[in-house]
């Protein structure tokens, strides 16, 4: 489908224009038209005197790479379990590891959370993230005391029973008012909910959990099973195919599974057109992704 640049070009047309009437992807008129020459870029519209490309207005823009290798990024991540690493995408594509990089966040912007709010049954239950020793630097390592995990991210998921949807995010600590936003935040009024014994979920409405404390992982209906098979997946992606993920973009890693989680049983191509979808409108700047936190 993306041997050349014309075929890709051609499949992103059909993506975005499929009566094949042109329309402005910056003002929304249907005055656009072709330029016999592409230059400056391939289509200009009449009304808002602009020139564009099929990347304006998506997270693409001012991208210089070629459409058949953006094709090319959006296939490989969507048709990876555990997600690619820009160290693969780069040998792939033949660009360097930093372009691969920069690629693979602006494709995730695809899967940036929108509202959400599930009919339930729904699970809950928390995961965290990162710490393993062997990730510090030596300098870092030689200073650590006792064993196991350091410094773990806390990341909440909500899996709907009907739709087998996940929602995900990042939380700053496991507390009753940060447990009890998320979850009312993501379920319709009323909607059962189904955690493990964790103190910080007492509270919560219409609301029934298992006792993990004591080997308790499944009574009638009450289980946390779903929900804890997306967590299965992220960590194996993390281990297999990432090895680290930042804090600072770890809700993007995570959110990015959540939203290939929730299309897998779309065709690939389908698959392909959602994240195209989900990148118009929305724009991120390189500067922006390396910015160091504020202390």
């Amino acid at each position: 489908m993306f041997a050349t640049e014309a075929k890709a070009v051609e499949w992103f047309e059909t993506w975005l224009w499929p009566t094949g009437e042109m329309c402005c992807l910056l003002c929304g008129s249907t005055s656009a038209y072709r330029v016999k020459s592409g230059k400056p870029m391939p289509y200009r519209c009449r009304d808002c005197k602009r020139y564009l490309s099929i990347k304006s207005a998506t997270a693409l823009k001012d991208s210089k790479l070629p459409l058949k290798k953006w094709a090319w990024a959006i296939y490989l991540e969507m048709t990876s379990l555990k997600g690619v690493s820009s160290m693969k995408l780069h040998r792939d594509l033949g660009v360097t590891q930093k372009t691969a990089w920069f690629m693979l966040h602006r494709i995730r912007e695809a899967f940036a959370e929108i509202a959400t709010e599930f009919e339930g049954p729904v699970e809950v239950d928390e995961t965290n993230v990162g710490g393993k020793r062997g990730n510090k630097p030596l300098s870092v390592r030689r200073e650590l005391t006792g064993r196991g995990p350091v410094d773990m991210t806390k990341v909440i998921g909500m899996k709907d029973r009907k739709t087998n949807r996940v929602v995900v995010r990042v939380i700053d600590d496991g507390s009753a008012a940060s447990l009890h936003a998320f979850v009312n935040a993501h379920r319709q009024k009323g909607a059962k909910v189904y955690t493990d014994d964790a103190r910080g979920y007492i509270g919560l409405d219409n609301h029934e959990s298992v006792n993990h404390t004591v080997g308790e992982y499944v009574r009638e209906m009450a289980h946390t099973n779903g929900i804890e098979s997306f967590w299965s997946m992220l960590k194996r992606g993390y281990t297999g195919v990432y090895h680290r993920m930042s804090v600072k973009h770890l809700e993007r890693y995570a959110v990015q599974f959540a939203g290939r989680h929730n299309v897998r049983d779309m065709d690939t191509v389908d698959q392909m057109q959602h994240v195209m979808a989900g990148l118009v409108g929305r724009r991120l700047m390189y500067n922006d992704l390396i910015e160091k936190e504020a202390a």
